[in-house]
């Protein structure tokens, strides 16, 4: 199981909800997330993520995060700021401004990127993803801002069922994020907003690129 950073060593979380599928398993939550109309692409490891990422964003693409530790260890988060493509780096831009209404209001309207990359908190084998934060601001492109979303997360994510994702976001994924906040920014985190998407309506809008190894929380 991954580090989560240190954080693993001392917080108290559910490890029984932070486990891989069988090869089965897996197989069958595949089909229950495709029936749902998400495009669903299962990889070996972090390097095979990025380039399935990377690959799917054309040139010319304004493209937006949400803040996720899964992007950052799969090296996402480098590539975009600091990497060889042909995007319209919109964190970049966000985050380079001084002014903080302007920042605000350039982060809101970023949401509504070609691209938004992110993560999930937990994922039913049963066909739903579940994600939260404090302020939505991670979360908010997800169900219709953005033109095209990709989500990426560790198979250690993936449930039984709706009810034990719902456990896993309380039960892991907030303990260790909120551990993460107060290192990060001196106070704690909260489960302000959270999304249960059930269902992808438009075909083609939504890529869950699941990775068979342990990442984020």
């Amino acid at each position: 199981m991954a580090n989560k950073d240190g954080y693993a060593e001392t917080v108290d979380y559910d490890e029984s909800l932070d486990t891989h599928p069988t090869d089965d398993e897996l197989d069958a939550a595949v089909e229950s997330l495709e029936a749902s109309g998400f495009d669903v692409v299962v990889v070996d490891d972090a390097a095979a993520a990025l380039n399935e990422l990377t690959s799917q964003i054309p040139a010319g693409a304004s493209v937006m995060d949400g803040h996720s530790t899964t992007l950052e260890e799969i090296g996402f988060m480098d590539h975009l700021m600091e990497g060889d493509h042909e995007w319209d780096n919109r964190h970049g831009e966000v985050y380079g401004i001084d002014d903080d209404a302007e920042r605000l209001r350039a982060r809101r309207e970023a949401q509504a990127s070609d691209y938004f990359v992110g993560s999930v908190n937990a994922i039913a084998a049963t066909g739903e993803l579940v994600a939260a934060d404090a302020s939505g601001s991670r979360i908010g492109a997800y169900p219709f801002a953005a033109s095209n979303l990709l989500l990426v997360a560790g198979t250690n994510k993936l449930v039984d069922d709706l009810d034990a994702a719902l456990d896993r976001l309380e039960d892991v994924a907030y303990p260790l994020e909120n551990a993460r906040a107060q290192e990060a920014y001196g106070q704690g985190s909260m489960i302000g907003k959270q999304l249960i998407y059930r269902q992808e309506a438009e075909e083609g809008r939504t890529t869950l690129v699941l990775v068979r190894e342990s990442l984020g929380y």
